[in-house]
């Protein structure tokens, strides 16, 4: 053999062959990797509970040639409802919407204008609220009356129904595995919802109709009925063998 024709052994470090050997294994390691099987499950709880608050609208039209009389027409009535509403201290009234618009002739000539006010209402005590409204329609028409569960009272109920579905949620987890006949289970993803139901739809009147003197106008017996609050966790588990 030549010199030309003669090869050098090629020599292996420690590093690269350790480096070679698991090259070799890992594929032993991820045939002896348990298979994971997903299943996907919600859990839901509910409660019904009573609607404890009132939220009521009332509104004021008017009509004047003038249109800086007009302002101080529904102005006047806006104040005059405050006013009125300051005996009542457990009802919460604040302005709303007001605004004012043209109305033409058929020759397209501005003949007066129109003008539209309104009050809204807010509180927990009926009563009150109910013997307010029927004063405020001396001069105002009631527009809207609706009954919600209170903010504080909704928060307070969704943080119980939250930590009963979450258990809810963790037990049918440990069933789903067991009946499965997996060993264990991984949580891969949850995620916590809540909806709320009101059963009793907003009471919807017609203004002329309840323009009344209020004298005339008993308080009215309010029945504010009820919803019902839901929870729902929705979420992904791992079974393993």
């Amino acid at each position: 053999m030549t010199a030309s024709t003669r090869r050098t052994p090629t020599l292996i470090s420690p590093l690269g062959f350790a480096l070679l050997m698991a090259s070799v294994s890992l594929p032993s390691l991820a045939d002896d990797k348990p298979l994971m099987q997903r299943v996907d499950f919600q859990t839901e709880v509910s409660r019904v509970l009573a609607n404890d608050l009132l939220r009521a609208t009332l509104t004021i039209e008017a009509n004047n040639s003038d249109p800086v009389a007009l302002s101080k027409t529904l102005t006047q009535a806006l104040n005059a409802g405050l006013k009125q509403a300051k005996s009542y201290p457990t009802v919460t009234v604040s302005t709303g919407n007001q605004s004012s618009y043209p109305v033409y002739t058929r020759a397209q000539k501005i003949e007066g204008w129109r003008g539209k006010a309104s009050l809204d209402l807010e509180s927990t005590d009926f009563k009150a609220a109910s013997a307010l409204i029927a004063q405020l329609q001396s001069q105002m028409q009631l527009r809207q009356i609706d009954f919600v569960v209170a903010e504080e009272t909704r928060r307070a109920l969704e943080d119980s129904l939250t930590r009963e579905a979450i258990a809810a949620f963790r037990d049918k987890a440990a069933l789903v595995t067991k009946s499965w006949g997996a060993k264990r289970y991984e949580l891969v993803q949850m995620s916590v919802g809540s909806t709320g139901n009101d059963y009793r739809p907003p009471m919807m009147v017609r203004a002329m109709a309840m323009k009344v003197e209020s004298d005339s106008m008993p308080a009215q017996n309010l029945a504010a009925g009820e919803s019902r609050v839901r929870i729902t966790v929705n979420g992904s588990i791992a079974l393993s063998q």
